[in-house]
């Protein structure tokens, strides 16, 4: 497909999955309150899955012959999916959903200091360490001291901005990698996190032996909706406006987090929350200037 300068389509889906990332932190509320952490990220990973392998198939995909591409896969399964997934489930068993949405903002920053160490010709500027460093003082910020620090573990804490790394992490991995195409490297990394997670959820959690309505809905969301609809979302988007623009998307994941986490769900946001968020968007600003410079 042939790039084009963004039009009100772009932007729309830009929107779409904005506000798809942003009420997965809502869903995984809802999920935690009937299933255990490893349940939650296990279930969501294998519904990704079987979505985005049939996609995949009827796209005319198929899974990558590449050795080369199925460790790159490999890599992304567990640094994107089985990792943080477990991370900001165990997380938000103690902190709200606006706080792990916040700490996933610092993704587009943790991302530039391991590309300059990692991706030949992607080297930190002064704007970008500027930006960076901004969204460091944002973590800080955001993880205290101040109130509600006594009624969310300091580890809880710590998952969420270790999830926000492990997504960093897992952005080097898919640029490193072979060419290979997009849906069927999403699919056969979810394949890889979902042979990982079901042995160790088992093991751990054992099967539920009960399914709450609502919580059950919540896995069922967060597999097919933030996994697989967002997929296809991202490669229409990326195929159509490039992955510059898709970037604008990072900074709206944060604000729906807060927002729905708010409306919905009706969570208590301390002031520092805000300052974070304006700290963390600030840096992603200056740095994308970086960036464009």
């Amino acid at each position: 497909m042939t790039r084009h300068q963004p039009d009100w389509r772009d932007f729309a889906t830009i929107a779409a999955l904005g506000f798809i990332w942003g009420s997965s932190f809502m869903a995984v509320e809802l999920a935690i309150d009937g299933f255990g952490p490893l349940t939650v990220a296990a279930g969501r990973i294998v519904l990704g899955a079987v979505a985005l392998i049939l996609i995949a198939r009827v796209a005319g995909q198929h899974m990558p012959k590449d050795r080369r591409v199925w460790l790159a896969a490999a890599g992304m399964g567990i640094m994107a999916n089985a990792l943080p997934f477990t991370l900001i489930s165990f997380g938000q068993q103690n902190v709200t959903s606006a706080f792990a949405g916040i700490a996933m903002a610092v993704v587009p920053l943790l991302i530039l200091p391991l590309a300059h160490i990692l991706v030949p010709g992607e080297r930190l500027n002064w704007l970008k360490a500027l930006g960076v460093t901004a969204g460091f003082i944002g973590v800080v910020v955001l993880i205290g001291p101040g109130p509600g620090l006594v009624d969310a573990p300091i580890l809880s804490m710590l998952a969420c901005v270790a999830a926000a790394c492990c997504y960093a992490v897992a952005s080097i991995i898919t640029r490193l990698s072979p060419p290979a195409p997009t849906l069927a490297f999403s699919a056969a990394g979810l394949a890889i996190a979902s042979a990982v997670m079901i042995p160790i959820t088992l093991a751990f959690e054992g099967l539920p032996t009960a399914w709450p309505m609502v919580a059950s809905l919540g896995v069922l969301y967060l597999g097919l909706i933030p996994t697989g609809l967002a997929t296809l979302l991202l490669v229409f988007v990326i195929q159509r406006a490039g992955p510059s623009f898709f970037t604008l998307v990072h900074y709206q994941v944060p604000v729906w987090a807060m927002a729905l986490g708010i409306v919905i769900l009706g969570e208590d946001v301390p002031g520092r929350f805000a300052i974070a968020l304006v700290l963390i968007l600030s840096g992603q600003l200056i740095s994308r200037r970086g960036l464009v410079k």
